[in-house]
């Protein structure tokens, strides 16, 4: 091969190469990107979990659906504070609302909200059932 085409060629490769690594970089951006996005929900949906009140409302639900009057005397609080935390909850993405008549049903929007909460549980239990078997 003359050394004018070896040259060429050497080029070429790089070229490939170089746009090869561009259309990689490219593609990570966009992980990266809808990454963030996730990382962004996840926070927005662990502030809504942040909240005994709220866990218990979602604890609730997990068994289908309720009443927003049935939801509020369960827990023992005012229609104004079940109905802010009804709507975090809501604006989390985690509850789905219903109307019927003058009456609001509420239930999870995502069966997977009552496994999240279920592991966390666990964990959470396993976590005490240690701490009581380091002071015995």
């Amino acid at each position: 091969m003359a050394p004018g085409l070896r040259h060429r060629e050497a080029l070429l490769s790089r070229e490939r190469s170089l746009g090869s690594a561009i259309k990689v970089m490219a593609v990570s951006k966009v992980a990266i990107k809808r990454d963030a996005e996730i990382y962004e929900r996840q926070a927005r949906i662990c502030k809504a979990f942040a909240h005994p009140g709220r866990l218990q409302i979602l604890d609730l639900l997990g068994d289908g659906e309720r009443g927003v009057s049935e939801l509020q005397e369960a827990l023992g609080i005012s229609k104004t504070n079940i109905s802010q935390h009804l709507s975090v909850l809501k604006s989390a993405g985690v509850l789905a609302t219903r109307r019927e008549g003058k009456q609001i049903y509420c239930s999870l929007a995502m069966p997977e909200v009552k496994q999240a909460c279920q592991l966390i549980r666990k964990v959470l239990q396993a976590q005490i059932a240690a701490s009581h078997r380091l002071v015995a």
